[in-house]
Order: C-alpha cells, then sequence, then structure tokens
C-alpha cells in the first residue's frame, strides 16, 4: 500500500506535515479532514532503491520505546489512532514505521489493538498481544503497557548481560585462533627451513610444532571449510525440534556458563509470568507463554509439563519441584504466593533475586575468565616459540663449545 506525505493547516492556521498509508490519494484527503486539517498538498512517497533491500525486522530496544511512548501517550488522554500516528511519524526505522500505519489503520476500521497487532507476530509476540487483548478488555490498557515496557526493558537488561559474558571469551578465542593460524602457516616454515640448512638434529617439542605447521599449511583451506561447514551444520541442527533441545540440553550442562543460563531462564520465566497474572490472563495461558519466552526448549517443555499437571488440578509449586528444574528456594516461594493469593510478588521476588544472581555470575565470570584466558593463550604461544628457538640455543652451545 502507498504511503502520501501531507501537508496541511489546522482550523486556526497552523501548519502540520505528516505521512499516512492509504490505497489513494482520495482517502488521504477525506481522514485529513476527519481530523479537522485542511490538504494542501499530498505527494505519493517513492521508495528508494536501498530501501527496498533494507532488513525488515524490529529490535527489542525499538519497541520497549514504543511500548513505552505508546503508555505514556494514552496515559495523558491522547486517543490511540492519534497516538499511533505520532509514534509512526517519528519512527527511524521503515519497516517498523511501515507497520505501526498498518496497525493505526486497522485500528481505524474497527478492530481491537490486539487484533491488529496480531496481524504481525514476527514483531508483536503472543505475550505482547496478550497483555494488551487484557489491558483493552479491563480498560487499563495504559497501566498494563507501563507494566510490558519495563518488563520489555528489565528483559533487554538480562539479555545485554548475558551477551556480554558470552562475548569476552568468544572474542580471546577467535583472536587465538587467527594468530596460532598466523605463526602456522607463515611463521614456523621460515624457521623450519632455517633448521633444515642447519642440518642439525631437532628437539622432539620443534619437530611437533613442525609437523603441526605443516599439517595446517597443508591441510589450511579444508580447515576453514570444515569450520565454516560445522558452524552452518550446527546452526541447521538447532532450528530442527530435536536439535534446539539438544543443544539447549547440552548448554545447561556447561561448567558456570551453564548455571548462568539455568538462572536467565528461571528469571525470564518468573518475570513473564508475574506480568501476566498482573495484566488479568489466565495461569493456563500465562504458563503456555511464559514457558515459550524461558529462552530454552528444556525449560519449555518442563513448564509445559507443569502446565499440564495444573490443568489436573495440581498446584503449581507441586509439579516445578517435581521437575528437578527448579530449585527448592523457586518452588518454596511460588507454593507461599499460592496460599496467600500473592503468586505474582512472589513470582517478582524470584525474578529479582535471579537477576542479581546473573549480575553476580556475570561479574564473577568477567574476574576469572580473563587471567584464565590470557595464561591460556600465553601458553599456548610462549610454547611455541620456546620449541622454536631450543634448536637454536643447541646451536650457539655447540658453536661455542
Amino acid at each position: 500500500m502507498p504511503v502520501y506525505q501531507w501537508v496541511g493547516k489546522t482550523l486556526s492556521g497552523e501548519v502540520r506535515r505528516g505521512e499516512m498509508e492509504a490505497p489513494d490519494v482520495k482517502l488521504v484527503e477525506a481522514r485529513l479532514r476527519r481530523l479537522q486539517i485542511i490538504p494542501v498538498k499530498i505527494t505519493e512517497r517513492k521508495q528508494t532503491f536501498l530501501a527496498r533491500f533494507q532488513r525488515r525486522k524490529v529490535g527489542g530496544k525499538e519497541l520497549a520505546i514504543f511500548t513505552r511512548q505508546l503508555a505514556t501517550m494514552l496515559e495523558s488522554g491522547l486517543p490511540l489512532v492519534q497516538a499511533l500516528e505520532a509514534l509512526a511519524s517519528q519512527q527511524k526505522n521503515p519497516y517498523f514505521q511501515e507497520v505501526i500505519r498498518k496497525i493505526k489503520t486497522s485500528v481505524e476500521g474497527g478492530s481491537s489493538l490486539a487484533e491488529s497487532l496480531r496481524e504481525f507476530p514476527r514483531v508483536f509476540d503472543e505475550l505482547y498481544c496478550q497483555m494488551v487483548s487484557a489491558g483493552e478488555a479491563g480498560g487499563n490498557l495504559d497501566e498494563i503497557l507501563k507494566r510490558l515496557a519495563t518488563y520489555q526493558e528489565k528483559i533487554l537488561a538480562l539479555k545485554s548481560k548475558i551477551k556480554h559474558a558470552m562475548m569476552y571469551p568468544a572474542v580471546i578465542v577467535l583472536v587465538t585462533i587467527v594468530v596460532l593460524s598466523i605463526i602456522m602457516v607463515f611463521v614456523i616454515p621460515k624457521f623450519a627451513q632455517m633448521f633444515q640448512e642447519a642440518g642439525q638434529a631437532l628437539p622432539l617439542p620443534t619437530q611437533i610444532v613442525i609437523a603441526a605447521s605443516n599439517l595446517t599449511k597443508r591441510f589450511f583451506p579444508f580447515m576453514v571449510l570444515g569450520l565454516v561447514g560445522l558452524v552452518f551444520l550446527i546452526r541447521w541442527y538447532y532450528r530442527t525440534e530435536k536439535g534446539r533441545y539438544q543443544i539447549d540440553k547440552l548448554l545447561l550442562r556447561l561448567p558456570v556458563f551453564g548455571e548462568l543460563l539455568h538462572k536467565s531462564a528461571i528469571a525470564r520465566f518468573s518475570r513473564t509470568l508475574s506480568s501476566l497474572i498482573a495484566s488479568g490472563v489466565p495461569l493456563l495461558q500465562g504458563l503456555q507463554i511464559a514457558g515459550k519466552v524461558s529462552g530454552n526448549r528444556v525449560i519449555e517443555k518442563v513448564v509445559e509439563e507443569v502446565r499440564l499437571s495444573v490443568s489436573e488440578g495440581q498446584s503449581l509449586a507441586e509439579p516445578m519441584a517435581v521437575s528437578g528444574y527448579f530449585p527448592h528456594m523457586v518452588t518454596q516461594m511460588v507454593a507461599v504466593g499460592e496460599s496467600t493469593g500473592a503468586l505474582e510478588q512472589m513470582l517478582d521476588k524470584v525474578a529479582d533475586f535471579y537477576e542479581d544472581e546473573v549480575d553476580r555470575t556475570v561479574e564473577t565470570l568477567s574476574t576469572l575468565i580473563e587471567p584464565i584466558l590470557i595464561v591460556f593463550l600465553g601458553g599456548i604461544i610462549g610454547g611455541i616459540i620456546v620449541s622454536l628457538y631450543l634448536p637454536i640455543f643447541k646451536l650457539a652451545s655447540v658453536v661455542g663449545g
């Protein structure tokens, strides 16, 4: 659907500008007059060549800002359609701008906001739509949106911490691979040629290093292709249902990192379920959504089993305790929340506790990993250098003798 740029004047003579998505110019004029704006100039916006190839994606930060701004506008009394129009006009992401305009058009046509959001599942997930639907039904959409924005901001902060914890060792390992490749392919062959010309017997460490260098130089292209192929194979396997489950299960068993991912999944599950319950979403439906948002297929499967047990009449805490994936403290707080009618508050406390645990784990990792990786990298490169200089020391001692 084309987008039209318009210039108009209000009844008081104030000049207004904006953009509007519509099938034709006549509909743009009709909508502007309905908003008490007299159209002066309406032109169709031409799509640039680069815009056709721009990435059609909305980031989590963009979505959180949109939610917070929409909640503020609705709280101040601005009508929903006007709020959506204002937010669309200030979006820098062309795709997100297009999505918001389509939502606004759908709302103008009589659809609810939740129904309009469901037309874009890649941008607004089931959690978002369920909370908006509950807010519209309860007449407190602005409050629900504020709660949703807070939830998104906390989840974004949690994801950022996890990425920070994973990024540093990944960069160090990558640098190690690059440095070793350069040494093996370009540096060691020079030393090997020099030792061959000297005609002296080489020590065992030097022989091993030279043999490794020869293998690396000979099969280097195949190693690179194999590594790239392995990465693509793992990514493909991870997209399958079985592969996602197996890899997530393996990640949870990793030392230190597995514990970090486990705590993160519990924090996300607790925060999501708390937000859904507070918004008026039924518990069974909330469990289904919270399991998917946890970010780990193993936890998602466990939560689905918990949901089935709850649907059969059990309390929430009992199947969580039996699963073995929820710590005793979590199940105890959930049991207290169920008995006192304060499940939402208890889940919030669990989420706060495990988010703090993630913070502490990330700080510990940052403190421990740096010296370990430096020693590891220094040990490998230092060992190679020593093995290369052993024949030189031996040759110097022979010449000196």
